[in-house]
């Protein structure tokens, strides 16, 4: 009966992964890891379009193309509701 609990307990011990092997891998593969996400975080900084790249007048040509979208509150340009105002206001009182 020793003989075959001696066995099982070999094949179980042989089976098993060594934790020292099992810990190293992780490590090395949690190393990796961290390298590429400060490669990562290193490009991410980097601009990737030159300061004032968004307002070119390509970017913004919709706006003009549109009447919908340049006449929308936020959009227009504050003076021209002035204005409006100011025109409403002198040809009421007339």
């Amino acid at each position: 009966m020793g003989f075959i609990m001696e066995f099982a307990e070999n094949l179980v011990l042989k089976l098993m992964e060594d934790p020292n092997e099992r810990d190293r891998r992780a490590r090395e593969m949690l190393y990796d890891r961290f390298e590429k996400c400060k490669t990562t975080k290193a490009m991410h900084a980097l601009p990737m379009q030159p300061y004032g790249f968004w307002t070119f007048e390509h970017h913004n040509a919709q706006l003009f193309w549109d009447a919908q979208i340049s006449q929308v509150k936020g959009r227009r340009d504050p003076y021209d509701d002035l204005l409006e105002d100011y025109n409403g206001a002198s040809s009421s009182s007339k």
